[in-house]
């Protein structure tokens, strides 16, 4: 536990969720259960002072946070202020109608997925990734698919039975398209970052829409997309197969393009 006079971190035990005819209610926890706290950040178009701590506070109100204390503000430049905000809501969440995408395919070991892929494919699978538009950032992509991996899971270039193209950064969508038919791609993995005015939805929505101009449906490979800003909920809105999240590791893409192809082949 940490330090009782730190805002916003408990020091109180959590209780389990209140149940009410089959309801999950709680409520935000900070320095005791049940008391509503919560800690909030961001950012103000307005030179650091005692008016702009003032207007934090304000839309922290406005926000359903009463009262709301600005224990942090910090200039950035000289015309932005970013800020943190503790204070109370008195909203509940009910988890019992939280929607979310719960994986609906079997976690495999890299041997389990080439053993899959050699007994129904007969062949080794092709994967093409990279990060399109002007996304420059591909750790996302690297720890996907290089063989040095993430969280101590080997990237798919470690599997045996997967060959991965891996283009990089900044590939256009035609490239992307270009590639897949060059390497006959069974699955395409995109990673998106850069995310300021979704442009992470606006390049899926193209590279999707791209994809479904240039294949027969039946013939399309696997789209998988991936960032931390991605709403998991949204494939079919874009148009692609799966979206992850962040914190994904290369086992959870993998089992998911072996469990999909390998069912599609089988249908």
């Amino acid at each position: 536990m940490s330090d009782p006079k730190t805002p916003g971190l408990g020091t109180a035990e959590a209780q389990p969720p209140e149940s009410t005819g089959g309801r999950h209610i709680i409520r935000p926890y900070g320095d005791t259960t049940g008391d509503g706290m919560v800690q909030v950040s961001f950012t103000l178009p307005m030179a650091h002072s005692k008016i702009a701590e003032g207007a934090a506070a304000q839309l922290a109100n406005k926000m359903g946070i009463d009262p709301a204390l600005v224990v942090h503000a910090k200039p950035m430049g000289p015309d932005f202020t970013f800020f943190v905000v503790y204070g109370r809501v008195n909203h509940l969440v009910d988890t019992s109608i939280v929607e979310v995408i719960e994986r609906d395919y079997p976690l495999l070991t890299p041997k389990e997925a080439n053993a899959a892929i050699k007994r129904a494919m007969r062949r080794r699978l092709v994967v093409v990734g990279g990060c399109i538009g002007t996304d420059a950032h591909t750790v996302g992509i690297d720890a996907i698919l290089n063989i040095k991996g993430f969280a101590g899971e080997k990237g798919l270039e470690y599997y045996r039975e997967l060959k991965v193209v891996n283009l990089g950064a900044q590939v256009s969508v035609p490239q992307l398209v270009e590639a897949a038919r060059e390497e006959k791609a069974d699955a395409v993995l995109v990673s998106q970052v850069v995310t300021q005015r979704d442009a992470h939805l606006l390049n899926t929505r193209e590279m999707s829409a791209a994809f479904r101009e240039a294949y027969p449906s039946a013939a399309r490979p696997l789209l998988v997309v991936g960032g931390p800003r991605f709403d998991e909920t949204m494939a079919d809105e874009l148009g692609v197969d799966r979206v992850f999240g962040r914190g994904t590791t290369p086992g959870e893409v993998a089992s998911f393009i072996v469990h999909r192809l390998t069912q599609r082949k089988a249908s």
